[in-house]
């Protein structure tokens, strides 16, 4: 189950990438609702993910805290 949490988290991510705002709502979100491992895992994909799109850098300070 928690997988597919994880999944779905992902791909919300990527519909709303297109507005950082909305963006950094739906983090907070993620990170309210996933396991620390799983934020572990969403972290890295971030980072990776952040690579194509710079106007969304300046979002990962939610999942740093």
């Amino acid at each position: 189950m928690s997988r597919m949490i994880y999944d779905y988290t992902k791909e919300i991510l990527e519909r709303v990438s297109f507005d950082p705002q909305l963006f950094i709502r739906e983090l907070k979100k993620a990170v309210k609702t996933l396991l620390p491992y799983e934020i572990d895992h969403l972290r890295k994909w971030l980072l990776f993910y952040t690579n194509e799109k710079p106007e969304l850098k300046k979002c990962l300070f939610i999942i740093n805290e």
